[in-house]
């Protein structure tokens, strides 16, 4: 089922249940979808839905740190629910051992020596795991590697 019929059926189940908080966020996504749409000038494909999802996600993670550094714990606690919520319409998210696997592949195909050669491996590696792994991580990961070859 496309993502832009599973947000309508999930909304209508959520209002039919009070779950306004479900409510929120698939307006919320919904909304984000359709501007990138109508920048677009079309309907989007779920291939090009995922990396809002996953802009999304990130931006809920960032205000989770601001909030926790501030001491607002219900306010991260929403942010995590959203979350949750954002991250059921997202494909399923490589294991730390796939990603791994990955990065590898691309530093052997990259022939990177360091950690100077980081911009060689993101460059063939992202493409692969976006939507399916926070860039976050494997950028860090990949440090990691290239660190630990040196």
């Amino acid at each position: 089922m496309p993502l832009l019929k599973r947000f309508d059926d999930d909304l209508q189940g959520a209002l039919k249940s009070s779950e306004s908080l479900k409510v929120s966020v698939l307006r919320m996504v919904k909304a984000a979808v359709k501007n990138k749409a109508i920048d677009k000038g079309r309907e989007l494909t779920d291939d090009e839905i995922i990396p809002i999802l996953s802009t999304l996600i990130k931006q809920r993670r960032e205000s989770i740190e601001h909030y926790a550094k501030a001491g607002r714990d219900e306010l991260a606690q929403k942010e995590e629910q959203e979350i949750v919520i954002i991250q059921a319409y997202m494909p399923k998210q490589l294991s730390h051992a796939e990603i791994d696997s990955l990065i590898r592949n691309a530093i052997s195909e990259s022939s990177a020596k360091n950690s100077q050669d980081l911009g060689k491996v993101m460059r063939l590696l992202m493409p692969k795991v976006k939507g399916f792994a926070d860039g976050a991580y494997i950028n860090q990961r990949v440090k990691e590697l290239l660190e630990s070859q040196s």
